[in-house]
């Protein structure tokens, strides 16, 4: 497993992390003993970075992560969560008060003082350009609450926005072969500032699997169901706003390239989707989720995928620019 700088935090982490939405909730239901062992697993696959949210499962997420680490102290990993989505989204709610209070409810829940990472969860645009955020994060750094800070964005210009503020440690965006804006320009100013970048949604929402068909159902209460059109959060959470049936197709050809890619015929098509992310320059991490051991594994071992031929690169940006750019490109 590669192990990266993850921007101004200095700290250490795996290329490829953990995401847990999944372990709270919106993805169907998983047990408490099926969240343990997705935790056991991907610690044992060699992942360090583990990313979380307040808002998942209400807090079960974190509570989840906080008791893992609590049993195995001698785990040296690294956790990111997430703010500012208990809140009605006004940017008049991104408050040191607020913050106070969301960041003493992460820390119980995680069951530490001080919060390795503490990002943004994609609040109102406004709230990027706001000089006093960026001066409560700072306080809260200065108290001993969190160690650090970064945003999590849903556009291209957010994030530009904040990695021009000089104490964001990273940004976490969502990026992966169907969702190309970001190599334009995020990743470049990211790398020139020293910022960390953690790729969301890196296989689209289960896209990138090469395992659904234009049929393929999901649970009632699974995101990849309920808002298809947007309707509850940004539709960019879902397939990376993608049309499903599009995706599935695309989804296929991408499957393709890996016949004519020799190195990785003893990969999966979602472990040659992260290795994907994880090589282009700028990136820190990528943090697909698991459901369930055998994915946990399957994510750590895309650690291991050898460095992709230019063929495969083009192939990628010939298959977004066929299926993905004209809707996508100007959206985000």
């Amino acid at each position: 497993m590669d192990i990266r700088t993850l921007g101004r935090t200095g700290r250490s982490v795996s290329a490829i992390g953990l995401g847990t939405w999944q372990l709270g909730a919106n993805w169907g239901d998983v047990s408490e003993a099926d969240a343990r062992n997705v935790l056991v697993a991907a610690a044992e696959g060699g992942i360090t970075f583990f990313d979380t949210a307040d808002v998942y499962g209400d807090g079960r997420s974190e509570k989840f992560i906080g008791s893992f680490l609590a049993d195995n102290p001698e785990l040296d990993i690294m956790v990111a969560t997430k703010m500012g989505r208990r809140e009605e989204q006004d940017s008049a709610n991104f408050t040191l008060a607020k913050f106070r209070e969301w960041t003493d409810r992460s820390r119980h829940n995680l069951g530490t003082d001080t919060l390795d990472l503490v990002q943004l969860h994609c609040p109102p645009t406004a709230v990027y350009s706001m000089d006093a955020v960026y001066d409560d994060l700072d306080t809260l750094v200065s108290e001993g609450a969190i160690a650090a800070y970064g945003v999590s964005v849903q556009t291209t210009a957010e994030a530009l926005t904040a990695i021009a503020r000089p104490n964001v440690a990273s940004v976490q965006i969502i990026f992966n072969a169907f969702r190309l804006k970001p190599l334009e320009a995020v990743l470049p100013a990211a790398l020139d500032a020293g910022v960390g970048i953690i790729a969301r949604v890196p296989l689209a929402s289960g896209l990138l699997s090469g395992k659904y068909r234009v049929d393929t159902t999901f649970a009632e209460n699974d995101h990849r169901t309920y808002n298809r059109d947007g309707t509850v959060m940004d539709i960019g959470e879902t397939f990376s706003g993608v049309d499903f049936e599009t995706g599935v197709a695309a989804a296929q050809e991408f499957a393709a390239l890996l016949a004519a890619e020799p190195a990785v015929t003893d990969f999966s098509t979602s472990q040659v989707a992260l290795a994907w992310i994880t090589q282009q320059p700028g990136v820190t991490a990528a943090i697909p989720g698991a459901r369930n051991v055998a994915q946990a594994q399957s994510n750590a071992g895309a650690g291991e995928v050898p460095a992709l031929s230019e063929g495969f690169m083009a192939g990628v940006r010939d298959i977004y620019d066929r299926h993905f750019r004209a809707a996508v490109h100007p959206r985000w």
